[in-house]
């Protein structure tokens, strides 16, 4: 009696944790399935428009073709465009049109940072200065660039008036002189990108809390060591986010230049992105603009790469 007992326990035992699992499953399953459909749309998007118009870049770039005669047309040479690349003097001006351009990103967060402090602890209507200092980062690209050919309009100018008022008779010509076209192009981008970085600076200054403030207070720290001390290395890694995203920003450079230079005068403002527009629609040179596409998705992800091994160093989480 007692074995067919144990026998009838154990068989009910093994017939509920069956049931257990299946529902499990069943469960597991169902979410496993509406999470894959929640990230459905963004997945389907980054291959049909990011993933795969990589590949056709990477296997135009060996190829002379021009888009508008057909596949049929596309001659396969090989890393014939990868070495014209190499000795193109326009190219590499735009790669060091480009490195110029990254220097205006660690200028940027250093003026954000330090607005953001002020902004954060000293300053009345917080709201109101974190929405005008975000309004150039939001605006047309196109207007920013047309107010901005008159305000550094060689004669008649505002900028260059005021300049000519307190004694400069020479001032710079800006967009028109090559040696300062660029040195114009970094202003630009300053001033349209500190609102973004405003705006990230003091939400992670949000997060850092007061009691680190406080203590250092009762230890008698000045400013000075409290922003060395505790404030930067607390917001590394918002700095670290702002670096990467402003990097990769300005090599995406592109509305600007079209719109104020047209890469002119004589490339001194010429980008990447902007001369393989030019390459890729104006002298129809798809294979040598797929070329130009990858090289600046290798140096992307080289710079990133970088930049991820060295934040462990500096980066406190």
């Amino acid at each position: 009696m007692d074995v067919a007992e144990n026998e009838a326990t154990t068989a009910y035992q093994s017939n509920t944790k069956k049931q257990q699992l299946g529902r499990f499953k069943s469960t597991k399953f169902k979410e496993n399935f509406a999470g894959y459909m929640f990230v459905a749309p963004m997945l389907i998007g980054t291959i049909v428009l990011i993933i795969i118009p990589i590949f056709i870049a990477l296997a135009v770039s060996f190829t002379d073709w021009v888009f508008i005669s057909g596949f049929q047309s596309a001659d396969f040479v090989g890393l014939e465009n990868f070495k014209t690349m190499v000795q193109d003097e326009p190219f590499i001006q735009s790669v060091v049109n480009n490195i110029w351009l990254i220097l205006a990103v660690p200028l940027t967060m250093a003026l954000s940072l330090v607005l953001a402090v002020v902004i954060n602890k000293n300053v009345y209507f917080k709201g109101f200065f974190k929405v005008i200092y975000f309004m150039p980062y939001i605006s047309s690209i196109v207007a920013i660039a047309i107010v901005f050919q008159l305000l550094f309009h060689p004669a008649y100018g505002p900028i260059n008036e005021f300049l000519m008022s307190i004694g400069i008779d020479n001032p710079p010509k800006w967009l028109a002189d090559s040696d300062w076209a660029l040195v114009s192009v970094i202003i630009i981008t300053v001033w349209t990108s500190i609102g973004f970085n405003l705006i990230i600076y003091l939400a992670g200054l949000q997060n850092i809390p007061m009691d680190l403030y406080e203590a250092a207070d009762i230890d008698g720290a000045s400013a000075w060591v409290k922003f060395k001390n505790i404030t930067v290395p607390l917001l590394s890694p918002t700095t670290f986010f702002l670096l990467i995203t402003g990097i990769i920003y300005s090599f995406k450079s592109f509305e600007l230049i079209v719109v104020l230079t047209e890469g002119g005068p004589g490339y001194s403002t010429s980008v990447i992105v902007y001369y393989l527009y030019e390459q890729a629609f104006e002298n129809l040179k798809s294979g040598y603009a797929s070329a130009i596409a990858i090289t600046l998705l290798g140096m992307l992800l080289v710079i990133t790469a970088i930049q991820w091994i060295g934040q462990k160093k500096w980066v406190n989480y």
